[in-house]
């Protein structure tokens, strides 16, 4: 899978856009500042509707502007898509394949698979567990689109949960009533979230094993992933172990009911839902101990680069390479983690990368450079095969 072109309008920093791209690796190269890391932002978007900077759509639209426009021309095999996402800050998002609207934007999700490596993912190791519970709902919805359904509807089903407990919490009385009937929602959703994502965990873990020691070297302690649940039966945040059965979406349903009525009081003293996968944490181990707190800065490094790496990994074990994006991370990099991380961008299908300089990227790697800068992004050496016509 690779992007053909590339359209932007009114995103970020950029008026417009209009580029041609192809396989293999693609270096963006500008100054700070100059809108580079915004046109993967861009490319970002089409796959997770968020972008890896900000939490909300509103920065996304150039100042001045009502909406911001991200389209572009995919090839899937001997297929071809385009895509159009329309970002609507305070409305609703608008998308396009083919020219066709789809009835909900979630239903773009999967369609472009993308896996983005940038600084700002040495949270995933260092951060607070909202960061890894959102890396893993990205990749399921990315391999599996349906459950980013189940997602929003187990966040709605949460959010009316927890107004009601607060009002139950000062009433008592028939609002308490009514949370049974709500328990069964949240836990019916709750427990094929959970199922999911342990699921991923088990699928993820060998391949960050092995992505950590090629990113490490001899003689490094050995990375595993555990999954830390408010439901025990989900996982205590010890490593899994290869192999090992792992519990049935009604298993867990019924875990997890047991634990909402165990806790009843304690939410509603509290006024909100205590139980059920947004609580939950993606535990990254390095030998025996979590990362967390004990990983180096150089270790944590690793370890964030061999969760993407795996991402990757896992991605393309599935039938398909995803679009590889490398956003300013070469220079952060030292010799042996560059070296990993060229290995596989040279591999993948497509590779974009941004970087302040060109020598910051290895050599292998600079076979297309788009300069950024001035308000412009112009392809230096054009990779593109002949007769590309542009969009669609």
């Amino acid at each position: 899978m690779y992007l053909r072109h590339l359209q932007v309008g009114d995103f970020r920093s950029w008026e417009r856009v209009d580029l041609a791209l192809g396989p293999g690796p693609t270096v963006f190269v500008g100054r700070n500042g100059e809108g580079k890391t915004n046109l993967v932002e861009a490319v970002g978007y089409l796959s997770t509707m968020s972008s890896h900077r900000v939490s909300a759509d509103a920065p996304l639209v150039r100042h001045g502007a009502g909406q911001a426009v991200v389209r572009a021309a995919l090839r899937r095999g001997d297929r071809e898509l385009l895509v159009e996402i329309e970002i609507n800050p305070g409305r609703a998002n608008r998308v396009r394949v083919n020219r066709a609207a789809l009835p909900r934007p979630r239903e773009v999700l999967g369609l472009v698979r993308t896996v983005l490596f940038a600084p700002e993912d040495l949270s995933l190791v260092r951060g607070d567990p909202t960061e890894r519970r959102r890396f893993l709902d990205e990749l399921l919805a990315t391999r599996t689109p349906r459950l980013a359904g189940v997602r929003s509807d187990y966040d709605r089903v949460l959010k009316q949960r927890n107004a009601l407990l607060k009002t139950a919490r000062l009433a008592r009385g028939k609002a308490v009533e009514t949370l049974d009937v709500w328990d069964g929602h949240l836990t019916d959703l709750g427990a094929q979230v959970l199922a999911a994502r342990l699921r991923l965990v088990a699928d993820l873990a060998p391949h960050v094993a092995e992505s950590y020691a090629g990113v490490a070297g001899a003689g490094a302690a050995a990375a595993g992933l555990g999954y830390s649940s408010t439901v025990p039966l989900a996982g205590d945040g010890a490593a899994l172990v290869t192999g090992a059965a792992l519990p049935s979406v009604e298993e867990l349903a019924e875990a997890m009911r047991a634990r909402v009525a165990e806790r009843r009081g304690d939410e509603l003293d509290r006024g909100m839902t205590l139980v059920g996968p947004h609580r939950d944490d993606l535990v990254i181990h390095l030998g025996p101990a979590p990362a967390k707190g004990f990983a180096s800065h150089g270790e944590s490094w690793s370890l964030a680069l061999a969760l993407k790496l795996a991402t990757f990994a896992l991605l393309r074990s599935e039938g398909e390479d995803p679009v590889l994006v490398l956003d300013d991370v070469f220079a952060t990099l030292d010799a042996e983690r560059r070296a990993a991380l060229a290995a596989v961008a040279r591999s993948a299908e497509q590779t974009l990368i941004t970087a302040a300089v060109v020598d910051d990227v290895p050599a292998e790697l600079r076979g297309t450079r788009v300069e950024v800068g001035g308000g412009m992004a112009l392809v230096v050496k054009d990779a593109v095969p002949a007769g590309d016509g542009g969009m669609p």
